[in-house]
């Protein structure tokens, strides 16, 4: 009776790591949807907001993604079957005009970056499943001189150019 409950024990063991497969997605294919800030005066920081579509060659539909962002680690939102999204903000000054790399891994890519970090590296090292490039335009901070100083100076020339004439006529 003991043997047969350590075979059963056993069988379970083998098979469990079967069961709990993480979910991997081979051959993706993507598309996305990118926003960023692009007026700095009306907000406080630049916003970066990038929305992808998956679907998998394998037929996966359960995948837990995560993004690499500026060398930081964060999850993916799922927004539906297959959609994630993935945001993140910080000052205009730390987000200037260029091309940023989004880096997308699954679990087992997740681990590997998590793994290169505690050993000292940056994670770059590692493949994600996807990348997706973020052109951000950088944000306008408005004119140099507000359009109220223009139109106050306007005024102001325009009262100047009717009290010389009235003086002019009145002499």
């Amino acid at each position: 009776m003991a043997t047969s409950t350590k075979i059963l024990a056993l069988a379970v063991l083998a098979v469990l790591p079967l069961l709990m497969n993480a979910s991997t997605c081979i051959g993706p294919q993507v598309t996305s949807n990118v926003y960023t800030t692009s007026e700095a005066s009306m907000s406080i920081s630049t916003v970066f907001v990038v929305e992808v579509a998956v679907k998998c060659n394998n037929g996966e539909k359960d995948l837990l993604l995560f993004a690499d962002v500026n060398g930081h680690m964060v999850p993916a939102t799922q927004s539906g079957t297959g959609k994630f999204q993935v945001s993140w903000s910080d000052e205009h000054k730390k987000l200037p005009a260029g091309t940023y790399g989004v880096r997308f891994f699954d679990e087992e890519g997740y681990n590997a970056v998590r793994k290169e970090k505690r050993s000292g590296t940056d994670g770059s090292a590692v493949t994600p499943i996807f990348t997706v490039n973020v052109k951000h335009s950088g944000t306008w901070t408005g004119p140099y001189v507000q359009t109220e100083f223009v139109a106050t100076c306007v005024a102001l020339l325009v009262w100047y150019m009717a009290y010389r004439s009235k003086s002019f006529l009145m002499s």
